[in-house]
């Protein structure tokens, strides 16, 4: 892309990487007794510290990853949360017919989807920054 430069379209593409945790972090806030009903459906205990370790995650994480400061050890951790909240809390396959739009499973499909999506993208922001050290 002639006229952008590299680092230009690399902060570009880590805001639009992130910038869904910070908004997930004040939905968060906003209801917190839903937040926490689901935090607590899962088989962790300690609902409300977990809110906010992952309030704290979904806030500093992205912070740092756009700030491109220890942005490897950052999109680590939230590649991680991912992972976690997707297996605890969008476990798509226990609903009947979960691909049916009519299904209580199927935003669930997209939800943990979405996740593995991020997560994909977290993992190239990982390898890029050399954290885990260099192939070969």
């Amino acid at each position: 892309m002639e006229g952008l430069a590299p680092d230009t379209l690399s902060l570009i593409a880590r805001i639009c990487l992130v910038i869904i945790f910070p908004f997930s972090a004040l939905d968060k806030i906003f209801n917190w007794t839903d937040a926490l009903a689901q935090a607590n459906s899962g088989i962790l205990p300690g609902g409300p510290v977990l809110l906010v370790l992952a309030m704290s995650l979904e806030i500093v994480a992205p912070v740092c990853i756009v700030a491109d400061w220890q942005a490897g050890w950052a999109a680590l951790l939230l590649a991680a949360y991912c992972v976690v909240t997707a297996l605890l809390y969008h476990q798509f396959w226990a609903y009947p017919r979960f691909w049916r739009p009519e299904s209580g499973g199927y935003p669930h499909v997209w939800d943990f989807l979405k996740n593995f999506g991020l997560v994909g993208g977290l993992l190239l922001v990982v390898l890029a920054s050399g954290v885990l050290g260099s192939a070969g």
